[in-house]
């Protein structure tokens, strides 16, 4: 049966107290919805307009956060999503689907309905709209078919319900506004899988510390491109002269990287001493993304930078201990020659007191007798 004809399933009631609970999940962001309507104003959705979109199976909500398959060229494959209408009256909503991409801080989108799909958003094959009683959800069929000719590897899509209205941009203008709410789509086309990543020119700055007993960061600056055919979860490590730094840091989310996406990537490394040039490398080792059990190895990427960091704070304290250093054997210096001028005068001072000198006593001479007799004086 086409998808297009495919029963759309109502969910039927449930008691007021599950009802809540469900609405109270979606509304926290348990149920793995993709976006959320866009900022009410004049002309956009009521504010009592509210929905959820989530992967589901025949009977309603799975748990799933997404649909992702691994699919053959050719193969077609029947999923459903869940359209809940949190609102207090009945809405319809327009479906589509869309080529999927990440944003440059990672998160996941697709298309614009007036940007045309030339990927795996067409292979989605999905009613046009579906009208869903307030309090309730309606589960919709949609078929995703694989084109023979499909590459290897990972294609993303998106499906939405979406909500048409109006906003007023002048004397006598209005602008349409489509606010949409959606799943991501990921389709792995069987084959082989070739994960490749490439790391672009570093930039690097050096940010230094005033406390001479204090290392500084550098900040480096790089762009990361998937090359391959499979998504990948960007990590590694970066260092520069005595500091090092894993990325992404705790609690940071860089996302995913699809296939032919770059992403510029900064990471800040502590501890790193001036040296006046420091040598720096950054080591990009991601994984690639696991999906129906597939997966592969990627080689590593490296790159390396080096960036000036001069230690004015250390020179300073060289130039201060230096002249301290200086001060001080000046000092003893002069102190000595005071002493040696002192010790000079002190021995002149005896000489003079002293007085003139009188020359030694002469000795009588004796001679001696004939016979070895001493004789007289002479």
């Amino acid at each position: 049966m086409h998808p297009r004809d495919a029963p759309i399933h109502r969910t039927p009631p449930r008691g007021r107290a599950r009802l809540a609970a469900l609405v109270a999940a979606i509304l926290l962001g348990l149920v793995g919805v993709a976006g959320t309507p866009a900022a009410l104003a004049d002309g956009e959705p009521d504010p009592a307009t509210r929905w959820a979109v989530t992967p589901a199976d025949e009977s309603g909500r799975d748990g799933r956060s997404s649909l992702q398959h691994a699919l053959d060229p050719g193969e077609s494959l029947t999923e459903h999503i869940a359209v809940h209408n949190l609102g207090d009256r009945q809405e319809t909503f327009r479906l589509s689907a869309a080529d999927g991409f990440t944003t440059a801080t990672g998160r996941f989108d697709m298309l614009a309905s007036e940007e045309k799909s030339t990927d795996a958003g067409t292979w989605i094959d999905i009613a046009p709209e579906v009208t869903v009683d307030a309090g309730e959800s309606v589960v919709v069929p949609l078929t995703i078919t694989v084109p023979q000719q499909a590459e290897p590897g990972d294609h993303p899509a998106g499906v939405a319900a979406s909500v048409l209205s109006t906003r007023s941009a002048g004397e006598d203008t209005s602008l349409g506004v489509e606010s949409r709410v959606g799943v991501k789509v990921t389709t792995r086309v069987t084959g082989e899988l070739a994960p490749a990543v490439g790391v672009g020119d570093v930039s690097a700055t050096y940010d230094g510390s005033w406390n001479p007993f204090r290392p500084g960061e550098v900040t480096a600056t790089f762009e990361v491109t998937n090359e391959g055919n499979a998504r990948l979860s960007i990590a590694g490590t970066a260092a520069a002269g005595t500091g090092a730094a894993v990325f992404p840091a705790e609690g940071e989310q860089l996302g995913e990287l699809l296939p032919g996406d770059a992403r510029e990537v900064s990471v800040v490394i502590d501890g790193a001493w001036p040296a006046f040039r420091l040598p720096g490398r950054v080591h990009v080792a991601p994984e690639v993304a696991v999906l129906d059990g597939t997966s592969a190895e990627l080689d590593a990427a490296e790159a390396t930078f080096g960036v000036w960091a001069l230690p004015l704070p250390q020179l300073l304290v060289l130039v201060a201990l230096m002249l301290m250093a200086g001060a001080a054997i000046g000092g003893r210096r002069r102190s000595r020659r005071r002493l040696d001028a002192l010790l000079d005068q002190a021995r002149e001072e005896g000489r003079r007191s002293a007085g003139p000198t009188a020359p030694p006593a002469r000795m009588p001479h004796r001679r001696p007798a004939p016979g070895g007799e001493t004789g007289g004086e002479e």
